[in-house]
């Protein structure tokens, strides 16, 4: 008899795990998805054009509230959480409730859910969001660019729209995200690609996007990691950023840890901003889980133009969405920005939160003084604007990765805040990547 299973996810690892494991396996049944991290996931379904001739119906998507119930009103045999940036309690809650329930509780490892590429892979993974995967993959991206490589990048994915639309999304231009209606989010990540000049892709179905990916003949295809998850394509280098701002939690996350425990490289990100005992702790984690791993020490520093305008300003200081939320991060570069360039004041956004952005504070109560760049649809989007035009700053700081004034109408001046990663000392990624090119002869 087929195993009934139920997938727990956040519309992103959850769909690829199924792809690559469950789509066409005929003893398995996935009888729903359940949603949670995303706002407006729950609800809607895994498309029939997705799904596979298993799912002539699609696949439902509950909220993860109801996984108990789910379990015991469909004889759940198999719980199977698909989904990133986790403490290692909250996992083991998951598993307790999957077996109270009835059900085995499962994690899917790299060789059933890993796609092998024809052509090499470099992956920027980390042991948590916010850790500076995107600066290090900018990095790595400049870098293989020096040595004259053709490089195509593949991000995490972040499918929030039609699933169907979304299947496999490639962005060249500036008009490619409006073409797939990209959230804040998603241009976050995309944007950097498309400043230099290069071709990002993202989407639903994995194998189809490396493929598609393979046929314009890159030199090097570059995984652009989402959260702290592994990567979807065995990589033939795979980087690892740690963060010395949150020491330890690269053993006590999921699947951070395991990020952390397979990297060939770890990136020892934020020195310039870190405690020394924090720095060390990180060492001493890298010396007892994976001794072998080269580590690189690497700082990110701030660039403000027109810095001078910030001193003596009441400021709102917006920051990166998924870095304060499930990131848990309490701040971020234009924090940092605003008290290096000495603003008057930073105000506390809250009370000019509406709509669903009073929700993300009610649920992530470690956010006072930062507005987390939240923007999942065109509805939160405007309630993102409205509550920035609604404040009495007189300066808005921008610490997200791009210009917010693409996307929003502000009625304040506002200051972008950019950042880079710099290794310190030798060795650095310019010493790994041209060791990766010259041993794999590419």
């Amino acid at each position: 008899m087929k195993k009934k299973v139920l997938i727990l996810g956040a519309a992103g690892r959850d769909f690829h795990n199924f792809n690559t494991y469950f789509r066409d396996n005929p003893d398995y049944e996935v009888v729903a998805f359940t949603a949670t991290q995303i706002p407006d996931i729950a609800g809607r379904k895994y498309p029939a054009e997705l799904a596979g001739k298993l799912y002539p119906n699609g696949i439902p998507i509950y909220p993860e509230e109801d996984m108990a119930k789910l379990v015991k009103a469909h004889s759940i045999d198999e719980v199977v959480l698909s989904y990133s940036d986790l403490p290692h309690q909250y996992v083991m809650e998951r598993a307790s409730m999957a077996i109270s329930a009835g059900a085995d509780f499962k994690l899917m490892g790299t060789n059933h859910t890993m796609i092998k590429s024809k052509k090499p892979v470099i992956a920027i993974c980390a042991v948590r969001t916010g850790s500076g995967k995107s600066q290090t993959t900018r990095r790595v991206l400049d870098i293989l660019r020096n040595h004259k490589k053709k490089v195509i990048s593949i991000r995490h994915p972040m499918p929030y729209g039609d699933l169907v639309k979304q299947k496999v999304q490639r962005y060249a231009t500036y008009s490619d995200l409006d073409k797939y209606e990209c959230t804040i989010e998603e241009r976050e990540e995309y944007e950097p690609h498309i400043d230099r000049g290069g071709v990002i892709y993202s989407g639903v179905d994995y194998e189809a996007i490396v493929r598609q990916a393979e046929s314009e003949n890159p030199d090097v295809i570059l995984w652009d990691g989402g959260n702290n998850d592994f990567s979807f394509y065995r990589p033939d280098l795979l980087i690892v950023v740690a963060d010395p701002h949150r020491p330890g939690h690269e053993k006590t996350f999921y699947p951070g840890l395991a990020n952390f425990m397979m990297a060939d490289v770890i990136v020892i990100n934020k020195e310039e901003t870190a405690l020394p005992e924090n720095i060390d702790e990180i060492r001493r984690s890298a010396a007892q889980f994976n001794p072998n791993a080269t580590i690189v020490d690497a700082a990110s520093p701030i660039f403000v133009e027109n810095w001078e305008k910030i001193r003596g300003k009441k400021v709102l200081v917006i920051e990166d969405g998924p870095t304060l939320t499930h990131g848990n991060m309490q701040y971020g570069a234009g924090y940092v920005a605003a008290v290096k360039f000495g603003a008057g004041e930073i105000i506390d956004p809250r009370p000019f939160a509406v709509g669903s952005i009073v929700d993300t504070f009610k649920k992530y109560n470690h956010l006072s003084k930062i507005l987390p760049a939240m923007g999942y649809g065109g509805k939160q989007i405007k309630e993102l604007e409205e509550t920035i035009n609604k404040s009495d700053a007189e300066l808005v700081i921008v610490g997200t990765p791009i210009d917010l004034g693409r996307v929003l109408k502000m009625n304040k001046p506002s200051l972008r805040v950019r950042y880079e990663l710099e290794e310190i000392g030798k060795p650095n990624l310019e010493d790994v990547i041209s060791d990766f090119l010259k041993s794999n002869k590419i």
